[in-house]
C-alpha cells in the first residue's frame, strides 16, 4: 500500500502548448523492494528551465533515469507527445539529452572528439554531418579546441562540459542533468552556471545546489520520499523556511 504523503502546497500541473515532457502517476520500486517514486506527475513546457530538489533518497535521480527509458516504472511518460516504449526508445534517447551525475560514466572513448561523435555516429549520420555536430556541440560548451584531448585527462569541470556536449551533439529537445554542479570547485561551478544560462534549450535538472537554482531556474519542484511535495515559482518556495526545513533543504 503506498505511503500517504499529501503535498505541502496545492500543486497545479501547468498546461502549455507544446509541452515537452508529461509524466503522470509514475511509480517505481527497486528489486530490493525500496520504493523510489510514489505517483509522480509533472509537466515541463517547451523552453522552461526547471529544477528538481530534495534530500538524498527523495527519488530525484530515479526520476531522471526514467526520462529516456533506462528505468521503467508504472505510469505514463511522454516526450513531445511520444510515449516511452521499446519501439520508440532510439528516437526518445535522441530527444532527451541525459547528463549523468558522474561524467566518467558518460566519457569512455579515447578522445573528446570520439566521445562527442559517438551519438551522431550511432544515429547513422553521414561523416560530414557528424563533424558538423561535433564542432557545434564543442563550440556550445566553449571547448572548441579540445577535440584531440584525452577525455580522462580533463578536469572535473571540463569533463562536465564535454559530457553536456555529447548530448548536445544529438540535438535533443530537452536537456536533463543529474547534479551538474556536484564536485566542482567554485571557478568550475561558476563556469557551468554561465554555460547553462546561455544554452537555449528546455532544461530539467536534479540538484542540491539551491544557490544555482535561485540564480538560474524560475521554477522549482521539491521531492521527498518519492513524492512531489511542492511545485511552483522558485522565489516563492525559497522564501518558505518551514517548507525547506521539513524536506532537508536550506535557503541559500
Amino acid at each position: 500500500m503506498p505511503v500517504k504523503h499529501p503535498p505541502d502546497y496545492e500543486i497545479t500541473i501547468p498546461e502549455c502548448k507544446g509541452d515537452i515532457l508529461r509524466i503522470r502517476d509514475l511509480r517505481f520500486a527497486y528489486p530490493d523492494g525500496r520504493v523510489a517514486l510514489r505517483g509522480v506527475s509533472l509537466n515541463v513546457c517547451e523552453g522552461e528551465k526547471v529544477a528538481v530538489v530534495g534530500p538524498n533518497g527523495a527519488g530525484k535521480s530515479t526520476l531522471m533515469l526514467h526520462l529516456n527509458g533506462i528505468l521503467r516504472g508504472h505510469g505514463s511518460i511522454s516526450i513531445a507527445g511520444m510515449s516511452i516504449t521499446r519501439e520508440n526508445l532510439p528516437i526518445i534517447r535522441a530527444m532527451v539529452g541525459l547528463v549523468f551525475h558522474n561524467p566518467d560514466d558518460q566519457l569512455f572513448s579515447p578522445t573528446v572528439f570520439d566521445d562527442v561523435a559517438f551519438g551522431p555516429l550511432h544515429m547513422g549520420l553521414p561523416e560530414a554531418e557528424v563533424y558538423t555536430r561535433v564542432d557545434e556541440a564543442l563550440a556550445a560548451v566553449q571547448m572548441d579546441d579540445f577535440g584531440k584531448r584525452l577525455s580522462h585527462h580533463l578536469s572535473a569541470g571540463q569533463k562536465k562540459r564535454i559530457a553536456i556536449a555529447t548530448v548536445l551533439a544529438m540535438r535533443p529537445q530537452i536537456l536533463v542533468l543529474d547534479e551538474p554542479s556536484s564536485g566542482l570547485d567554485p571557478r568550475a561551478r561558476r563556469s557551468l552556471i554561465n554555460l547553462l544560462r546561455e544554452l537555449p534549450i528546455t532544461m530539467l535538472i536534479s540538484t542540491h545546489d539551491l544557490a544555482m537554482v535561485e540564480e538560474l531556474f524560475p521554477r522549482m519542484v521539491i521531492m521527498d520520499e518519492g513524492f512531489v511535495v511542492a511545485d511552483g515559482p522558485t522565489a516563492k518556495l525559497l522564501e518558505d523556511g518551514v517548507l525547506l526545513e521539513a524536506h532537508g533543504l536550506e535557503k541559500p
